[in-house]
């Protein structure tokens, strides 16, 4: 490793210099989903706190999300030159080959490192952790982190755990190389996982154990299933350890915390989680009541929830925390940039 390289190891941050986000425009309302179950629209907004989430139209995939959302989030910081895209998701558009290359190519990107990185709905932070590393290897100075799911792709509609939670979405954020302590910057960030809790969120069919377990090619296995009682109980354990992990790290107490960005799993989550870490609810960004489960998507969607309703300001210390399928979960430290939206890149 040259000199060069070995001193912006250790002096390069990650900033947040652009942010996009987008939402399918067909809205699913809680009276269609209680209709089709057969339960109340109290009763999903008892056990969820959801009221709507945005579906894609039956020709859309995730990638038409994707670009959407990169797109804005490009436009937002001035169209700059990129060097690689990191595309988080777990619903791809095709099991092979990966996804994020197409997405780049559309973009206008065709050339750049482009990969796919799936974490489930940890997977945004786990994607601007990794590409956190290759700004500071100096190898590359501006990257693209996107983070898109198309959930209702691979829902049973006629399941009452999942069919209620989950909708679709992109959010994006530019990330470039800069100076430790900048606004924008990504102070600390915690990585983990257990394939222990491999069952308690999977889709069955669709990969190479298909075959070899004897999975069946009929529908009902390419479902995702999840195991509602225990996702509860291990996202909150999870996301509230590492969060206080990562508070350690930076040297925060939780009164430096402005702003809780937890994955926006379900409002019950969300609340519980920011008690465990002991941050009051109202410094937790709340947006799945209309939104719902977007998987990767949901806190670059919480971001551009938040800076269009002017809640964050440059300087605010926020602390993310997420936890998906896998199991995986991860943390984040990071300042806040001085970042205003374009008009109509708000979220509807």
């Amino acid at each position: 490793m040259s000199a060069t390289v070995e001193q912006r190891t250790n002096t390069v941050t990650a900033v947040i210099a652009g942010l996009g986000a987008y939402l399918p425009e067909q809205v699913v309302k809680n009276d269609e989903i209680a209709a089709r179950l057969g339960v109340t629209t109290d009763w999903i907004r008892d056990r969820t706190g959801i009221e709507q989430r945005f579906v894609c139209e039956p020709t859309a995939a995730t990638s038409d999300l994707a670009v959407e959302a990169g797109r804005r989030a490009l436009a937002s910081c001035g169209n700059p030159t990129v060097d690689f895209l990191i595309l988080a998701t777990c619903t791809p558009d095709h099991p092979f080959p990966a996804t994020a290359p197409a997405v780049a190519a559309r973009l206008g990107l065709a050339g750049i490192a482009a990969f796919d990185l799936n974490a489930a709905c940890s997977g945004f932070v786990y994607a601007l952790s990794v590409g956190a590393g290759m700004l500071a290897s100096g190898a590359y100075g501006t990257g693209l982190v996107i983070g898109a799911d198309a959930v209702s792709t691979i829902l049973d509609t006629s399941d009452p755990i999942t069919s209620p939670i989950f909708g679709d979405g992109a959010g994006a954020v530019v990330i470039r190389a800069g100076d430790p302590g900048e606004p924008g910057g990504l102070t600390a960030h915690l990585l983990g996982s257990d394939g222990g809790l491999l069952d308690i969120m999977r889709t069955p069919a669709g990969g190479s154990r298909q075959r070899s377990a004897g999975i069946g090619p009929d529908v009902e296995h390419s479902y995702f299933t999840m195991s509602g009682r225990a996702v509860y109980k291990h996202a909150i354990n999870r996301m509230s350890l590492a969060s206080t992990t990562v508070l350690d790290q930076v040297g925060w107490s939780v009164d430096d915390v402005d702003w809780l960005v937890a994955h926006q799993a379900n409002r019950r989550i969300l609340t519980a989680t920011a008690e465990a870490i002991g941050i009051p609810t109202e410094r937790a960004v709340i947006n799945v009541d209309r939104v719902a489960n977007t998987s990767a998507a949901s806190i670059p969607l919480a971001f551009v929830d938040a800076v269009t309703a002017g809640t964050f300001s440059a300087g605010d210390r926020i602390l993310l925390a997420a936890f998906g399928g896998g199991a995986t979960w991860a943390a984040a430290a990071l300042t806040w940039p001085d970042l205003t939206l374009r008009p109509g890149d708000g979220l509807a």
